[in-house]
């Protein structure tokens, strides 16, 4: 499974890219609107950093203008992938992004019939909402389930983006259930890699080692 940043700070990205395990970015307005930044050269350094697939949202509610902003950003480099909302202009716009090469997410996905939709209209990826549909007493997990399922059975190559993710647990959960991506908070991106008894073990072994005055180097 792909592994995205779920961001728009770049000093947080260049923190995290020395690992080998962002495989892209997801960005959104609410996270420009934190970075206090131009969206274009935000964008644009980001996509200079990260080889894989950058996600930057059109933030119009009608056809026409979505196409103009999503033309506008998939201008600034040729990894942008252009996010667009889950509403009927929304996937009209998808298709006339497929239908001339451009890449797409599909984001706010609480359905499996959405899913269903988007596929149908050419997203390149489908962003359902796990840790939102929590919130509400809904099953997150269980709906990328449905849509892996869904996907399967019809044969749809859009790719399923897990988003709105709140802990470890739900990258876990995704992977599992076939997500082909889960895009991830900077600090729960960072604890993926921890657990108690992993700390506890190195401790152990250094404390070990320490006993024997030996050095490596």
């Amino acid at each position: 499974m792909k592994l995205f940043l779920d961001t728009a700070d770049v000093a947080v990205i260049k923190d995290l890219l020395p690992t080998g395990m962002v495989d892209g970015v997801t960005t959104n307005p609410s996270l420009i609107a934190k970075s206090g930044r131009n969206i274009a050269e935000v964008i644009a350094e980001i996509c200079a950093l990260v080889e894989g697939p950058i996600s930057a949202e059109a933030v119009a509610t009608d056809f026409e203008t979505m196409v103009k902003e999503g033309d506008k950003l998939a201008s600034i480099a040729p990894n942008v992938v252009v996010k667009l909302p889950l509403t009927w202009d929304g996937l009209r716009a998808t298709r006339a992004f497929a239908d001339k090469g451009i890449k797409t997410n599909v984001t706010l996905c609480f359905s499996a019939t959405q899913a269903m939709l988007a596929a149908k209209a050419g997203a390149t990826f489908i962003s359902p909402f796990v840790g939102r549909l929590d919130d509400v007493g809904a099953d997150g997990v269980g709906l990328l389930e449905d849509i892996r399922t869904l996907y399967d059975i019809h044969d749809f190559s859009t790719e399923i983006l897990a988003a709105s993710v709140r802990n470890a647990d739900h990258v876990t959960a995704a992977a599992l259930a076939g997500a082909d991506a889960s895009t991830i908070p900077a600090d729960v991106f960072k604890a993926l890699v921890k657990h108690p008894l992993t700390d506890k073990g190195l401790d152990a072994f250094l404390a070990d080692w320490g006993k024997t005055g030996q050095s490596i180097l």
